[in-house]
C-alpha cells in the first residue's frame, strides 16, 4: 500500500510538447513535396506528349491529307490520266438518257460530312452526367466527339480512296455513256463492234461530266452512303439505344432514317440509270468493309467509358476541395 499511496500522493502535471506537432507538420510537408513533384512531372509529360502529337499532326498528317485531296481532285477533273474502257456499238445498256441525279453530289458530300458530327455531339451531350457544370460537360463532349469523328473520317477517307482507285483502274462506261460523252467513234462503228479507243465530243455537258461518264464502277454514292448511314445506326445502337429509358421510339426512328438514307442513295443510282446493278453491289461491299474496319478497329465497337473514368472528371470547385483536403498540411488544433 505504501507504493500506491506514494503514487496517489504524487502530483502529476501534464506537459505540452510541441515536438510532436512539429514532427507531424514536417513529415506532412515532406510527403506533400514528392507528391507535388510527381504531379507536376505527370503534367509536364502530358503537355510534352500533346505537343509531340500536334507536331506530327501539323507536320505530317495535314500535308499528306492535302496532297491526297489534291490528287483526288486532279483525278476527278481528268488532269491525271486514267484508264478508259471500251464499249460495244449500239449497246442498249449504255444508251439511257441522262435525266439528272435524285441525290446530287453536293447533297451526299454535305450529309456524310456534317450529319455524323451533329449526331455524335448531340448524343454525347444527352448521355453525359448532368450533375457536372456546363464547362466540364462541353469540354468532355467536345473531346469525345472529336475522337469519334476523327475515326469516322479515317474510315470515310479509306472508303473514298478505294473507290477512286477502282474507278481509275476500270474506266467502266455508265448507262448514260452515249448521251453524256457522245464518243467520236460511235458514228462510224457498225453492229456490235467493240470500240477500244474514243474521245468524248459532247457539247451539252461540261468536261467533268464527260470524264465521269466512264467512271461507273464501283458506285461511290452507294459506298459512302452505306458507310455513313450504318455507322450512325451502329453508333446509336451501342451508345444510346435506351438513353437511360428517356425515350422508346426516338433512337429506332433515327436509325431507320439513317438506313433509309442509305437505301435512297443506293437504289436511285439504278433507277436514275447512273450505275449498273453490279456497280451498286460492289460499292455496297466496299462500304461494308470500311464500316467494319472503322467501327470494330478504329472505334473499338463504341465501348462505353467505365464509371471510374467518369468519376475522375471534376469541376474547378471539386478540384479545389480535393486539394484542400488531401494536399494541405493539417494544422494542430489549439489545446
Amino acid at each position: 500500500m505504501g507504493a500506491l499511496d506514494c503514487v496517489n500522493k504524487s502530483k502529476i502535471t501534464p506537459t505540452v510538447s510541441t515536438e510532436v506537432f512539429t514532427v507531424n507538420i514536417s513529415s506532412q510537408s515532406s510527403l506533400n513535396e514528392p507528391r507535388k513533384d510527381v504531379e507536376s512531372q505527370l503534367i509536364n509529360e502530358q503537355n510534352g506528349q500533346t505537343k509531340h502529337r500536334l507536331r506530327w499532326f501539323l507536320g505530317v498528317d495535314i500535308p499528306l491529307l492535302i496532297i491526297v485531296s489534291l490528287l483526288i481532285g486532279l483525278f476527278e477533273f481528268g488532269v491525271i490520266p486514267h484508264y478508259k474502257n471500251g464499249f460495244f456499238c449500239n449497246d442498249p445498256a449504255l444508251s439511257f438518257p441522262f435525266k439528272g441525279d435524285t441525290v446530287s453530289m453536293e447533297v451526299i458530300v454535305s450529309t456524310i460530312i456534317l450529319f455524323p458530327f451533329a449526331l455524335i455531339f448531340i448524343t454525347e451531350i444527352i448521355l453525359f452526367d448532368s450533375s457536372y457544370t456546363m464547362r466540364t460537360k462541353l469540354n468532355y463532349v467536345s473531346r469525345k466527339t472529336a475522337i469519334l469523328y476523327r475515326n469516322y473520317f479515317y474510315g470515310m477517307f479509306f472508303n473514298l480512296m478505294t473507290i477512286e482507285v477502282m474507278k481509275g483502274i476500270t474506266g467502266s462506261p455508265r448507262p448514260t455513256f452515249f448521251d453524256i460523252c457522245e464518243p467520236d467513234t460511235l458514228k462510224t462503228c457498225n453492229g456490235s463492234e467493240y470500240v477500244s479507243t474514243f474521245e468524248c465530243t459532247s457539247t451539252k455537258f461540261a468536261k467533268w461530266y464527260q470524264t465521269d461518264s466512264y467512271h461507273s464502277f464501283p458506285s461511290g454514292h452507294t459506298s459512302l452512303s452505306l458507310y455513313c448511314g450504318f455507322f450512325m445506326a451502329w453508333y446509336l445502337q451501342q451508345r444510346a439505344f435506351n438513353w437511360r429509358h428517356r425515350t422508346v421510339f426516338l433512337v429506332p426512328l433515327v436509325q431507320l432514317l439513317c438506313i433509309t438514307y442509305t437505301a435512297v442513295c443506293s437504289l436511285t443510282r439504278i433507277t436514275d440509270h447512273r450505275h449498273h446493278w453490279w456497280d451498286v453491289l460492289v460499292g455496297a461491299g466496299i462500304g461494308v468493309a470500311t464500316l467494319l474496319f472503322s467501327v470494330l478497329v478504329l472505334c473499338d465497337n463504341f465501348k462505353r467509358r467505365p464509371k471510374t473514368l467518369a468519376n475522375n472528371i471534376m469541376t474547378d470547385s471539386q478540384h479545389t476541395v480535393r486539394t484542400l483536403v488531401f494536399d494541405e498540411p493539417q494544422q494542430p488544433s489549439p489545446s
